[in-house]
């Protein structure tokens, strides 16, 4: 079944402008008709009612699917506006247009729970189960036969029951503070399958990760200084890992960009000397057991990381040659991109990153760390908007909705790409036009999309920032007083809260005992 377009084409109501638009189309109407426009049923064959279950302790929410559940009838279907013309396979399947013109995650129609929640409760992300769980076995599988531990990246996602859930399918965890530390071990994880990271990890945050027995990253003299004096002050030994700083291009953004010679991360091959010294006079202290280093993010070439094997492989021997024997871990990091912009890009699986680095493993008792957080939650949420209108200033059209660089802040941070639909059909007889999406943030850069060509919407209308479950919510921020948004999850044909929408009083929460608050001014109308 073609999936989540990445353009659009119009198509107008009599059978003649039908073929009209098929030729613009150049076959895709005659592929989208017989494969998912399945209009003689009336309804999406694979949609099934669905039923009120419960999961995990806390309530799913039941929604009807078929396309009579919305009024709509085969007739009607076939006059609606806009044909979905994927130029690529969506990679992520879990997501897609149905054929009454709504958008699905899973079994779940996105429309319906919207309506149940009610605009108040908007924006929220959504988040598909089933596409974390295959994101996640598609790192087990690769790694099958190794020795390894996949590292989730909490920074990507800090939602505890997402951290719980990789945790269930065997994922260890890797952190870059002393509070995603606490959260991983609420969380349940092993901690000494457990990585903290940071080049400014202060003195309370090491001795915290000593104590919880975490592999710790040394990225800097005065962070090893930093090591060596908590685990004096806890008497413990730390293990420690050495990261590397090896100076490969990874060819993204510069923002995104962890590995080159000029980046504050990690330390050079000629200071290494100094750091096996440092560790030799204090063995007492810690525990030199492994190597680390990690290029950047949104990589699209498996040669890097083989580049950069190769590179640490050689440090290790180094490290071996001057008398440490206790070398067993090699922490790669993470970094594997994914495909936003569906432009049909060659996008590397998991498969093939670690297909390009097995060879130069073997024969070597190592233990493989990788840290995925991109890779394994980015293409399983999406951000689900209101439109509040429609605007246009001279030849510019904006489309205006409640979600805004607040809730989700990549594309005003990085000018980064993510595709964006409507949640349901736009107006009935209307063009397609082209939009920016804005939202409301008193800022130009503002925006969740650029020069979008979308179907007129009407206020109210659902609109899905896709490709949004890494690296959005956790850089969420209350500006403009903005509350966080809720966070929901999906599995198969039922849906549940995994994290509770901030409420007025929330944000108010650091006055408590410096100022009266009067109770009536903190209630919030939000449903959840």
């Amino acid at each position: 079944m073609p999936t989540l377009p990445t353009r659009y084409n119009v198509r107008f109501i009599a059978a003649l402008d039908l073929l009209r638009a098929a030729m613009f189309a150049v076959g895709v109407y005659a592929k989208a008709s017989a494969s998912w426009l399945r209009l003689g049923s009336g309804a999406c064959s694979r949609r099934r009612r669905r039923t009120i279950g419960a999961w995990c302790r806390r309530p799913f929410h039941g929604v009807e699917s078929r396309a009579s559940s919305s009024g709509l009838q085969a007739s009607q279907l076939l006059r609606m506006q806009v044909v979905a013309a994927p130029a690529v396979q969506n990679p992520a399947p879990q997501f897609e247009v149905g054929s009454d013109g709504f958008l699905y995650c899973e079994e779940v129609r996105v429309k319906d729970i919207q309506d149940a929640l009610g605009p108040e409760a908007s924006p929220f992300y959504l988040y598909s189960q089933s596409r974390i769980e295959a994101n996640v076995r598609a790192y087990q599988e690769a790694l099958a036969g190794m020795d390894a531990i996949i590292g989730y990246a909490v920074k990507a996602n800090n939602n505890l029951m997402i951290m719980q859930l990789v945790r269930e399918r065997g994922c260890g965890a890797v952190l870059v503070s002393g509070n995603e530390l606490r959260l991983a071990r609420l969380a349940g994880f092993d901690m000494r399958r457990t990585v903290f990271n940071g080049n400014g990890k202060t003195p309370q945050e090491i001795a915290l990760a000593v104590r919880a027995e975490c592999l710790i990253n040394v990225d800097s003299e005065f962070d090893l200084e930093n090591i060596l004096a908590a685990a004096k002050r806890e008497g413990r030994k730390a293990r420690v890992l050495l990261r590397i700083n090896p100076d490969i291009d990874p060819q993204v953004h510069p923002y995104v960009s962890t590995g080159l010679a000029t980046s504050k991360f990690g330390i050079r091959t000629d200071q290494l000397r100094w750091f096996l010294d440092r560790i030799r006079q204090n063995e007492a202290q810690v525990e030199l057991v492994g190597v680390h280093s990690h290029l950047g993010s949104t990589i699209k070439k498996v040669e890097l990381f083989h580049d950069n094997v190769v590179t640490m492989l050689q440090v290790i021997d180094e490290i071996s040659a001057r008398g440490f024997h206790s070398v067993r871990f090699l922490n790669i990091g993470g970094g594997l991109g994914i495909d936003y912009e569906r432009k049909g890009e060659r996008i590397p699986t998991p498969q093939e990153l670690i297909d390009a680095i097995r060879p130069c493993l073997a024969g070597r008792d190592l233990t493989l760390i990788i840290e995925p957080g991109r890779s394994l939650i980015g293409n399983a949420g999406i951000l689900v908007c209101r439109v509040i209108g429609v605007k246009r200033n001279g030849d510019k059209r904006f489309i205006v909705v409640d979600g805004s660089m607040a809730e989700l802040i990549r594309p005003a941070l990085y000018g980064a790409y993510q595709l964006i639909t409507l949640t349901e059909p736009g107006v009935a007889g209307e063009q397609m036009a082209t939009y920016d999406i804005v939202g409301p943030v008193c800022e130009s850069s503002d925006f969740l999309g650029k020069a979008r060509v979308l179907p007129l919407p009407a206020p109210g209308t659902g609109l899905a920032v896709m490709d949004s479950g890494a690296y959005c919510m956790s850089m969420a921020s209350n500006y403009n007083m903005k509350v966080l948004p809720g966070e929901l999850m999906v599995q198969g044909n039922r849906w549940r809260i995994i994290r509770q929408r901030q409420r007025f009083a929330d944000l108010l929460s650091g006055y408590r005992d410096l100022v009266a608050l009067p109770d009536d001014d903190l209630e919030d109308s939000a449903t959840f």
